[in-house]
């Protein structure tokens, strides 16, 4: 059968209300970057203030849907995300061959 492993893809905006929100994104991002980085089957993730100093590109790339999940129950579990549980976020997951 195919053996091909389906890469999972999540990419859209986290978006702050208020610069109490963007301070803590901008304190809790650094240690997030470097966490997700060091995961297995991370390939790509990126978070980037847009000109709208407010809203945060974020645009990830795992190499399927196992890595996706650990990144996700890991993360639920972290410090960024007990800081950032509030903030909005308008992301679409992909999954591509």
């Amino acid at each position: 059968m195919d053996n091909l492993v389906n890469q999972v893809r999540l990419s859209g905006f986290l978006r702050c209300t208020t610069a109490e929100e963007v301070e803590i994104v901008k304190a809790y991002l650094p240690d997030h970057l470097l966490l997700t980085k060091a995961e297995p089957g991370c390939l790509s993730f990126e978070v980037s203030q847009t000109e709208d100093p407010s809203v945060w590109r974020v645009e990830e790339v795992f190499s399927d849907q196992a890595a996706f999940d650990f990144h996700q129950q890991r993360t639920r579990a972290s410090a960024w995300f007990s800081a950032t549980s509030r903030i909005v976020r308008d992301y679409v997951v992909t999954v591509s061959p």
